[in-house]
């Protein structure tokens, strides 16, 4: 009788997929390592997760698909919302709390999607 299960291989194949075990590395300048540290510090992130998250950035606007920025998605969310809100209370309509929620979850929704969209329309122009 096996000690794991098919499955349970499986999941712990599937686990260890995502070990960070490889370093990638390189040199850099003294005047360039103050500049990675200063940064990082000011997000409240060690040096190495902070050169991690620039990697896999670049990995992402890389691999072709279009992204936003999280403030951009916010700031577009906000703009939605302000949308959806102001014109049915600039119309003398009632908002109901219900009403109010399910704009939001549509906010939620497409923050992301009218975001990449405004970003490439910014591109182009």
């Amino acid at each position: 009788m096996p000690l794991l299960s098919e499955d349970q291989l499986a999941a712990e194949a599937e686990k260890r997929e995502t070990y960070r075990l490889v370093g990638v590395t390189t040199k850099l300048s003294p005047r360039e390592v103050a500049d990675i540290e200063r940064v990082a510090k000011r997000r409240g992130q060690q040096r190495g997760e902070f050169i991690r998250h620039l990697i896999l950035d670049e990995l992402t606007r890389d691999n072709g698909e279009p992204t936003a920025s999280a403030e951009l998605s916010e700031i577009v969310g906000i703009r939605l919302m302000l949308m959806n809100v102001l014109k049915p209370i600039a119309a003398g309509q009632k908002i109901t709390p219900e009403v109010f929620d399910s704009i939001m979850t549509e906010v939620k929704k497409r923050k992301k999607s009218v975001a990449i969209e405004a970003r490439q329309e910014a591109e182009r122009a």
